[in-house]
């Protein structure tokens, strides 16, 4: 495995979570190569996108891989002003782990995580475990159980 992975099992045993880490050596570090990869619907990919709210704050929203994120209701629905996508360095910062394999869960500090309401429709997700090329199935339940997401609407052009 990686060290990357490694923290990610040790956080999901923490908060009594069993996963299995599948890995694919053409990556996925985007939604749609994860969903071409695992074989399912690019709705069912949990894409961990980090934010900065206008006080400095990251915020973590857990994005169906269908949906792109309107920022201004996402931060309307954190209490901001606005947010802007985080850079590298940020999300980094925020949560311990490279864009592209940043999971939902494992960070070092809590960042506020918001779950999208349309990943609620499917029986089983899939999220990144640590690195661009490392994912995890689970279902949104337990998800929103691990994560202490809030259920929310943001995606863009809908509600």
């Amino acid at each position: 495995m990686s060290k990357a992975i490694d923290r990610f099992l040790d956080a999901a045993a923490v908060l009594n979570h069993d996963v299995e880490v599948r890995r694919f050596p053409e990556g996925t570090k985007t939604a749609e190569d994860a969903a071409r990869a695992i074989g399912c619907d690019v709705a069912q990919i949990v894409k961990s996108l980090v934010f900065m709210a206008d006080d400095g704050s990251p915020v973590l929203a857990l994005t169906s891989g269908a949906n792109r994120v309107d920022t201004d209701r996402l931060a309307s629905i954190a209490g901001a002003r606005s947010v802007r996508r985080a850079n590298p360095e940020e999300a980094r910062a925020a949560t311990g782990f490279a864009v592209g394999g940043t999971p939902p869960f494992g960070h070092p500090d809590p960042v506020r995580t918001f779950l999208d309401r349309d990943l609620l429709a499917h029986d089983e997700v899939w999220a990144a475990a640590g690195t661009p090329d490392a994912v995890f199935r689970t279902d949104p339940s337990e998800l929103e159980r691990v994560t202490g997401a809030e259920i929310a609407d943001f995606k863009e052009g809908g509600g």
